[in-house]
């Protein structure tokens, strides 16, 4: 098999295991709505936010945007938007679990990133997924901007004109 058709396979798979991933996660949230929006007010307790007034907003902020970047990964005209929310959301996950850790000491949490389904405690290993998940995330972004590079260029063969 060719190289290029190899990636463009790498490609695609990231990008579809990403959407299948942020759909997984929002329709495991909210299946447990009520258990995720009490962690989550558990988190901004932590960080000494009003948890009372922000658990809810935060909470369906979470499963609209991971729905959203769904909907990006999935249009092509949009992927590499969809690849660097991802990339974006997936990394601030990270980032807070190790701050909760590190910085403010608190307790083993359920974070409720994947539902019931999956325990996950806040923490070093939920920051190392995250960030092992980036690296979809690279692929459908570098995968997708190398397809309309060459594109472009075909396009420049075929007709000097149009370029």
């Amino acid at each position: 098999m060719e190289r290029s058709k190899v990636i463009a396979i790498v490609v695609r798979i990231s990008r579809f295991g990403l959407v299948a991933l942020f759909l997984f996660t929002a329709a495991a949230k909210l299946a447990i709505i009520r258990s995720f929006a009490a962690n989550v007010g558990e988190l901004l307790s932590a960080s000494g936010l009003d948890y009372l007034r922000w658990s809810w907003p935060v909470t369906i902020a979470i499963i609209v945007t991971e729905i959203v970047i769904a909907i990006f990964l999935l249009r092509l005209r949009t992927a590499r938007l969809g690849a660097l929310a991802a990339a974006a959301l997936l990394t601030a996950f990270a980032g807070y679990a190790l701050y909760y850790v590190y910085v403010l000491h608190g307790e083993p949490l359920e974070c409720g990133c994947f539902g019931g389904i999956i325990a996950s405690q806040l923490g070093v290993k939920t920051a190392l997924r995250n960030l092992a998940l980036l690296v979809p995330a690279i692929i459908v972004w570098f995968g997708y901007r190398r397809r309309r590079d060459e594109s472009r260029r075909n396009l420049e063969r075929i007709d000097p004109a149009a370029a």
